[in-house]
């Protein structure tokens, strides 16, 4: 039994809470180069060329790379050999994101209550994902979600009839409904199965895969319906911020889960160009 003291899991989190806000990660600065090599329109290599001014600006600054500086998510991998020592792991949690949002000069956008809308003061609560897995490790990933692309995640209850084409045309009318909302380019999860809550965090989770690492697809029809999707998504014209061209959209991330024989659960969580995670292992 490997035994992890509290204080270790806040400091890791406090420190994820800064950087994911202020240095875009390795694989969505890839991404966000590979555009303006592939953007048609002159309008849309222009706006691709000031996000990536302002991100060297946000990252020599040491300054939010966005006003919104999100609502943490945060994933976290627990090996059952873990004995976490002198605190409670959630309070350890919140600490670490309460203390990266002060520290780091971080906006603070959640309130306490969704109608009395009173603010929190230190964006906590986070909203925090528990996974038990082999081992002796912690995996932590931290995932600040603003609310501009969040508003226009949706999730579709389909009849299994509906059938990959419904999946296909649930995607492809959130991207469409989404328009210039979401801060394209952007980044688009997609969970399929499970029940109405599992799919959504299917979705959720598929936004924080590091797009520079090849993903270990469980059935080659997902992969070709990443494809297809993006390839359709980019066709839409919708463009860098919004304003036409041929970047709509950075990638498409798909993750699946079993389900029940009478439904079809699709998720779909959209995110803005940042698409802010970052993952440490303890």
């Amino acid at each position: 039994m490997r035994e992890v003291d509290i204080s270790e899991i806040t400091k890791e989190i406090k420190e994820m809470c800064i950087q994911a806000n202020y240095v875009l990660s390795s694989d969505m600065q890839t991404k966000l180069e590979d555009a303006v090599q592939k953007e048609e329109s002159s309008l849309g290599i222009k706006i691709l060329k000031q996000l990536e001014e302002n991100l060297k600006i946000a990252e020599s600054e040491q300054i939010p790379i966005c006003q919104d500086t999100g609502m943490t998510v945060i994933f976290i991998k627990i090996g059952q050999e873990v004995h976490i020592i002198n605190g409670d792991l959630e309070e350890g949690i919140q600490k670490g994101v309460r203390e990266g949002y002060q520290e780091g000069y971080l906006r603070k956008s959640v309130v306490n209550d969704p109608i009395l809308r009173e603010n929190t003061k230190d964006n906590t609560p986070a909203v925090i994902h528990y996974e038990i897995i082999k081992g002796d490790k912690i995996e932590i990933t931290v995932a600040p979600k603003g609310f501009g692309s969040e508003n226009m995640s949706r999730i579709f209850m389909l009849k299994p009839a509906d059938g990959i084409e419904g999946v296909k045309e649930a995607v492809l009318t959130s991207v469409r409904e989404a328009g210039p909302n979401a801060c394209p380019p952007m980044v688009i999860g997609v969970g399929i199965g499970g029940t109405f809550e599992k799919c959504a965090l299917l979705a959720k989770k598929a936004l924080t895969r590091d797009l520079n690492k090849s993903f270990s697809y469980p059935y080659p029809y997902i992969k070709e319906l990443e494809e297809e999707l993006l390839k359709k998504i980019n066709e839409l014209g919708i463009g860098p911020g919004g304003l036409g061209g041929t970047q709509t959209a950075f990638a498409v991330n798909i993750e699946t889960y079993p389900t029940h024989i009478a439904g079809l659960p699709v998720a779909v969580n959209i995110c803005c160009h940042v698409n802010r995670h970052i993952t440490r292992i303890i």
